[in-house]
């Protein structure tokens, strides 16, 4: 694009994100730790699932100081639901580096908000730009998408050098002013019109007029990536232990995968009826009853749980196993269940009757 173009497509974009910007808390007030807050949270995750979480979050923990000092079983619980914990271990890591390197100040330059945990180079970009107006890209998904179809770049934007391509190309774009409201407008942009699923909403688009993917037909075909990888497929047996009104949990390893989570006892497989009995009989464990439960599946990232689950009422508390016992309103309120297991816990719930 020439200058004069370029100033064109600034001027669009900022007056369209003027009058159209959706309304979030975050955006309210944009203070160097709420910026970060929100962009950590929305790391996957959509806008109106982190609202509330948001919310929660800075009610109780308000600054840096009070993150950096916060018990880790709290963080997990408030994010409790949210999903990828180590987003939040990260966060009180990087705010206790934050306390002890820049007196308690998260830094305005990419280079130094890249040092700390779970802060890439879009995160950076975000905080430097939207919170300090530094001239700073901030290159996420919805970006590479708007990006790739004004380019109507047809190579695949996982190659390394495609996307710094992108990244050249949206450096130049930048304004040098209301940087910040630049690049949230091509993130909105990209989450409300030229969406990733369906047909584009090209006709509204403020700048499809410098729009080659419009132009040329092909924007609902672009970008192009990847195929993902099929997902691992594990089984897993849930076992709903209970002992008068209370549940057993156990405390997930501190390394993996929803580390340092509860969860309820859980097997490796799928165990019939019959072998699960045989498994309370193996451990001394006297069960008064065992009833099977519905059938659940979850989602991560890279891996499928295909659960099974049994309600198994006991005669005694177990002494020869490691388990916390708690009741409903316990797991409520104190204990961090991750949302794999919410079909579980809603079934004690309703036996309960909490």
């Amino acid at each position: 694009m020439t200058p004069e173009k370029i100033i064109e497509f600034q001027q669009k974009l900022l007056q369209w994100y003027t009058e159209n910007a959706r309304i979030l808390p975050w955006r309210e007030d944009p203070s160097p730790y709420r910026v970060w807050i929100s962009e950590i949270m929305l790391q996957q995750t959509r806008v109106e699932t982190v609202k509330p979480y948001f919310e929660r979050f800075i009610k109780e923990i308000p600054t840096i100081e009070d993150l950096a000092k916060l018990p880790e079983d709290r963080l997990l619980k408030l994010w409790e639901g949210l999903g990828y914990y180590s987003r939040a271990k990260n966060l009180k890591k990087a705010a206790q580096m934050i306390v002890e390197k820049f007196h308690g100040q998260l830094p305005s330059d990419s280079k130094s908000l890249q040092s700390l945990p779970g802060i890439g180079p879009y995160t950076s970009g975000a905080i430097s730009s939207i919170a300090f107006g530094q001239r700073t890209p901030a290159i996420d998904g919805n970006v590479i998408r708007v990006m790739a179809r004004i380019l109507a770049e047809e190579r695949n934007v996982d190659d390394p050098k495609v996307k710094k391509n992108i990244e050249n190309a949206l450096e130049r774009l930048l304004p040098e002013h209301s940087v910040g409201d630049f690049n949230q407008a091509l993130m909105e942009l990209g989450a409300t019109l030229c969406i990733p699923k369906g047909m584009p909403k090209c006709l509204q688009c403020p700048v499809n007029s410098f729009c080659k993917g419009y132009y040329q037909d092909m924007a609902q075909y672009l970008p192009r990536k990847s195929p993902k990888k099929k997902r691992k497929i594990e089984q897993k047996t849930i076992e709903v232990m209970q002992w008068e009104d209370k549940f057993a949990l156990r405390k997930r390893p501190e390394e993996g995968l929803l580390s340092n989570l509860w969860e309820f006892p859980q097997r490796e497989g799928h165990l019939s009826l019959e072998q699960c009995k045989k498994e309370m009989k193996k451990h001394n464990i006297e069960a008064r009853r065992i009833i099977s439960l519905p059938p659940s599946k979850h989602i991560f990232s890279h891996i499928e749980w295909h659960m099974i689950g049994y309600h198994i009422l006991l005669e005694e508390c177990p002494k020869n196993i490691e388990l916390t016992w708690v009741t409903p309103g316990e797991i409520r309120e104190k204990y961090s269940l991750p949302s794999a297991f919410k079909a579980y816990y809603a079934f004690i719930e309703l036996i309960s009757g909490e």
